[in-house]
């Protein structure tokens, strides 16, 4: 019989009475306070690389494919039935559309600004656009009546003085000067200002309209992939299948890919620098709940003193009643555990649900502190807080080799 796990199991965490010691109160909290914030600190921070990851993304896209400039051609990308079937087969792609990004003016009687007009066709970029809009709604352009209809960023309506609902002119400037009056049919604000500044959004026939490229021409490509965590496996190997073909004489182009992680290479950059901050906090607070731990279990060692002379006066041998103390100990990393998990994860749920918890958008990108409640990684968390205060509990234990039961009927 395995009893000094029963025994660990049986005792009272305090003396005599029933009643735990304030020391291993003490630990239980603090237990509980760095499950609580070893938790926040994944959740937070898996939430920003979510967030962030989806803005870069949306406002370009896993993969941008463009054409090779050479001297005295258009450098229009033209999606041909052997492109486009080299790009489907490969099978790390999910998605693509054409693009088209278009340098123009919009001006007011008061004022003007330069910007890129993008079309919306590919739903990646409409969903992303949808899912930051603050005002009107987004157009649909399978009606012909909407074809003028365009989103803007809150900081290009606040520049020009407009807001939804109101028309604008928009200048495009090539060999000649085309100019259109646009309808402000929705206002969107990712809080990205280096990319709310530029882009405005139209149909592709608004972009058709400017530049007069046909219905299978564009200025790049949108390539969405399978999986976003192999992005730069996609992108050599799709690379690779181009110029093999281009070689072959498959395709008469070749072309350039860009990935988000090298467009957005400044935010990702930033994002790994939270990965370190993360690495700190977790190992301070595994410091501080081990060493709290300790100090419980030496608590209660002291007031199982008496306990612990009995037991070597029958015959226990210190090895078997070390664990006795291990396993007592365990039960307060487990109790605390527990509540810092329900504290903290009730707390995620909400602020992941009502954004209690605001933040500066001009610093963070984002107005609200994000959250992601991963179970996977909260429970590798638990189980890894478990092991290391298991393992920094044996040696301490190792105190009850020197009671003696001479020293508890001396103590009595």
């Amino acid at each position: 019989m395995n009893y000094p796990l029963y025994l660990g199991r049986r005792l009272a965490l305090g003396g005599d009475g029933r009643k735990s010691s304030p020391g291993v109160k003490v630990a239980v909290a603090a237990v509980a306070l760095s499950v609580a914030v070893m938790t926040a600190s994944i959740a937070i921070t898996l939430g920003f690389k979510r967030e962030i990851t989806e803005k870069v993304v949306g406002f370009t896209s896993h993969i941008i494919m463009t054409v090779d400039p050479q001297p005295g051609d258009d450098n229009l990308l033209t999606l041909t039935p052997t492109l486009k079937n080299l790009i489907a087969a490969d099978p790390g792609v999910a998605d693509f559309s054409l693009q088209t990004s278009l340098p123009a003016i919009l001006k007011t009687p008061e004022d003007f600004k330069g910007v890129i007009l993008k079309n919306l066709d590919d739903n990646a970029t409409r969903d992303f656009i949808k899912s930051n809009l603050i005002a009107g709604s987004m157009p649909d352009y399978s009606v012909d009546s909407t074809k003028l209809d365009v989103v803007l960023s809150r900081t290009a309506v606040d520049q020009l003085g407009l807001q939804q609902g109101d028309k604008v002119d928009c200048f495009f400037i090539n060999d000649d000067v085309k100019v259109r009056r646009l309808k402000i049919a929705g206002v969107y604000d990712s809080h990205f200002d280096a990319y709310d500044n530029l882009m405005i959004y139209g149909s592709r026939q608004l972009s058709a309209i400017f530049s007069g490229f046909k219905d299978n021409q564009g200025t790049s490509l949108l390539i969405t992939t399978n999986d976003f965590n192999r992005l730069d496996e996609t992108t050599s190997r799709l690379k690779s299948t181009l110029d093999k073909a281009c070689a072959e004489g498959l395709i008469y182009r070749t072309y350039s890919l860009e990935n988000a992680h090298v467009g957005g290479a400044n935010y990702f950059h930033w994002l790994a620098m939270l990965d370190t901050n993360v690495a700190v906090v977790l190992a301070l607070m595994m410091i501080v709940g081990c060493v709290t731990l300790i100090s419980g279990m030496l608590t209660i060692i002291l007031d199982k003193k008496k306990f612990i002379g009995l037991m070597k006066a029958l015959g226990a041998p210190s090895g078997k009643l070390r664990m006795v103390f291990v396993y007592l100990a365990m039960r307060v990393a487990i109790i605390g555990m527990i509540a810092g998990n329900i504290l903290i994860l009730l707390l995620l749920w909400l602020q992941d649900r009502y954004h209690l918890i605001s933040l500066d958008a001009s610093s963070y990108y984002i107005d609200f502190v994000p959250v992601q409640l991963d179970w996977c990684a909260f429970a590798l968390l638990n189980a890894g807080v478990l092991l290391i205060v298991y393992l920094s509990l044996l040696l301490p234990s190792r105190i009850i080799a020197g009671i003696t039961p001479a020293d508890t009927i001396a103590s009595e």
